[in-house]
C-alpha cells in the first residue's frame, strides 16, 4: 500500500478545556481514561476518507496537533508555540461550553497563529466588540468545538449555545458541541460527524487540490523545523 499523503491541522484552546480528550476521540474513538496537561505539543493522527462514497474517494492521513498553553503565557511560552506553526492546513479551535473566557480566548487563539510573523496587536477587545476584519482574509479553513455540553444544566442549554453560535459566525466557520468522553456524539451520520468530514474534506480540497490558495499569508511551505522532537510529552 502506497504511503498516504497527509494535512496538518492544529487544535487550539486554553488549557483543561478538553484538547487531548478531543484528540484522543477523534482518532481512537473512545475517551481518554486518564487526561492530563499537554507540555508542548502532543501529535496523533486518523485516518479519513475524503469524499467518501463518490468517485473521488480517497484516503488521507490527519495529523492532529494538540498545542499546550494558555493566551497568558510568557512570551517566551508563546515563542515556542510558533515553531508549531508552520505549514499548517487546518485550525480546530476548542473552548469550554462552561467557561466564557475560554470562549473569548479563541480569537487571541487564532490571532497568535494566523499573525505570528507580525508585532503583537494589543488589546483586541472594544466596548466588548471584536474585529471580524482580522479574520477576513484567513484562508485557513477553520472549526470552532465546544467541548463539556454534559455539564450544562438543560434549563441553560439553549442560551450558552445561542452566546457561541456567535464565535463560528465570526470565524466563518461550523460548529459542532459535544461531550468528549462519550464516542456517541460523533456517530456515523450524525450533524456532527457530517460537519467534521466536510472540514477534513475542505482542509484536504485546500493542501491538495486548490494550491494557488492553500494558505494564508505567513504560512510558508517550508519544512517542519520539529518533526524530529515533537512526542506526546504529558505530566500528571
Amino acid at each position: 500500500m502506497a504511503a498516504l499523503e497527509r494535512v496538518k491541522v492544529l487544535v487550539l484552546g486554553d488549557s483543561g478545556v478538553g484538547k487531548s480528550s478531543l484528540v484522543h476521540l477523534l482518532c481512537h474513538n473512545q475517551m481518554l481514561g486518564n487526561p492530563s496537561w499537554t507540555v508542548g505539543c502532543s501529535v496523533d493522527v486518523r485516518i479519513h476518507d475524503y469524499k467518501e462514497g463518490t468517485p473521488e474517494e480517497k484516503m488521507y492521513y490527519i495529523e492532529l496537533w494538540d498545542v499546550g498553553g494558555s493566551v497568558g503565557s510568557a512570551s517566551s511560552v508563546k515563542s515556542t508555540r510558533v515553531m508549531f506553526y508552520n505549514s499548517v492546513n487546518g485550525i480546530i479551535l476548542v473552548h469550554d461550553l462552561t467557561n466564557k473566557k475560554s470562549s473569548q480566548n479563541l480569537y487571541r487563539w487564532s490571532l497568535e497563529v494566523l499573525n505570528r510573523d507580525a508585532a503583537p496587536s494589543g488589546v483586541l477587545v472594544t466596548n466588548g466588540d471584536y474585529d471580524r476584519e482580522q479574520f477576513a482574509d484567513n484562508q485557513i479553513p477553520l472549526l470552532v468545538i465546544g467541548t463539556k455540553l454534559d455539564q450544562i444544566p438543560e434549563m441553560k442549554r439553549s442560551d450558552v449555545l445561542t452566546r457561541t453560535a456567535f464565535l463560528a459566525e465570526d470565524f466563518g466557520a461550523e460548529e459542532i458541541n459535544l461531550d468528549c468522553t462519550s464516542p456517541r456524539y460523533l456517530a456515523a451520520g450524525s450533524s456532527n460527524a457530517v460537519k467534521l468530514s466536510r472540514f477534513f474534506d475542505k482542509v484536504i480540497e485546500k493542501r491538495y487540490y486548490l494550491r494557488d490558495g492553500n494558505q494564508a499569508p505567513g504560512f510558508s511551505e517550508r519544512k517542519r523545523v520539529c518533526s524530529g522532537f515533537v512526542k506526546n510529552l504529558h505530566y500528571e
